[in-house]
């Protein structure tokens, strides 16, 4: 039986919470009030757009599910601690987060930046301890994929000139090279991770990687769209905050039909990087639909 795209996200999402809820530290367990936190910020809240990107993925290679659930967390606790450090006082200092208060208003900052080390840790942990691949070689390129991915050549990278680029005017490859390692890092890994999780070519995974590169500078554009056009009840986070902090965007270089343009140029490059898989990736175009497409 076919599922519709909606269906098939709706399932996902809902087992996923509940994987996240198994994989995480009990609240009761101690430190309770960290770990509390931790399930705070990661529980009840977000698309999820990046573990669904790996569970696509994983369909696209055959992969177990179970084994997808555990790259797909590794994945998630990532993008969290990476939200919760990036809303602190000493980076971006937002108040809301997912609808939610941030970490470090709802605790602290000393809790808010042991969560994020706390989940940092966890998503290696996991890709260490779960066998999610019987190559041991393979598992061991997955964990050097996502440190890469995370660390100062991908994500923290990424934040690094991010910061480092408030007040100034970047040229449009400065801009995609910041956003490339800042959002599309983890992006990429997640299509990466999915995959490594069945089997898949050295060929294939190229191929997967720069839709993965496309999608994840597309996912840019539509959000610094939104940032400029959605109100803060629909984000979930504070609207208009880049253009207030005077933060180089797609849109401040470009301007709103510029930035609409580009991110349809980038959606049509993605979906015709997958034109060989034929209908394995059709869950993987569904999301690329899904993320261009977004209320824009």
């Amino acid at each position: 039986m076919h599922v519709d795209f909606q269906g098939w996200v709706s399932a996902h999402q809902k087992r996923f919470e509940d994987v996240l809820g198994q994989l995480l530290p009990r609240a009761d367990v101690a430190p309770q009030r960290l770990h509390e936190a931790m399930r705070y910020v990661v529980l009840g809240g977000g698309k999820r757009v990046r573990p669904l990107l790996a569970f696509a993925a994983g369909e696209l290679a055959g992969a177990d599910v179970a084994r997808v659930n555990v790259a797909a967390a590794s994945i998630e606790f990532i993008h969290v601690y990476s939200l919760v450090h990036d809303d602190m006082p000493c980076m971006d200092d937002d108040v809301l987060r997912r609808g939610k208060p941030t970490c470090h208003v709802q605790y602290d900052d000393a809790t808010a930046l042991l969560v994020g080390d706390g989940l940092q840790t966890l998503a290696f942990q996991l890709l260490s301890e779960h066998r999610l691949n019987d190559d041991a070689s393979r598992q061991l390129e997955m964990i050097k994929l996502l440190a890469i991915a995370s660390g100062s050549r991908g994500m923290a990278g990424g934040q690094a000139i991010d910061l480092d680029s408030v007040g100034k005017a970047l040229t449009l490859p400065e801009l995609e090279f910041m956003h490339i390692h800042k959002t599309g890092a983890l992006i990429r890994a997640a299509i990466l991770l999915g995959a490594h999780c069945g089997s898949i070519t050295s060929t294939q995974l190229e191929k997967l990687d720069h839709f993965g590169k496309l999608i994840g500078l597309a996912f840019q554009v539509v959000d610094d769209v939104l940032d400029c056009e959605a109100d803060t009840a629909t984000l979930g986070k504070t609207a208009g905050k880049d253009m207030d902090n005077d933060k180089p965007t797609y849109v401040s270089l470009l301007g709103i039909q510029g930035a609409r343009e580009m991110a349809s140029r980038l959606h049509r490059e993605a979906l015709d990087t997958l034109a060989e898989f034929g209908d394995t990736a059709q869950r993987l175009r569904e999301l690329a639909d899904f993320i261009v497409l977004r209320k824009f």
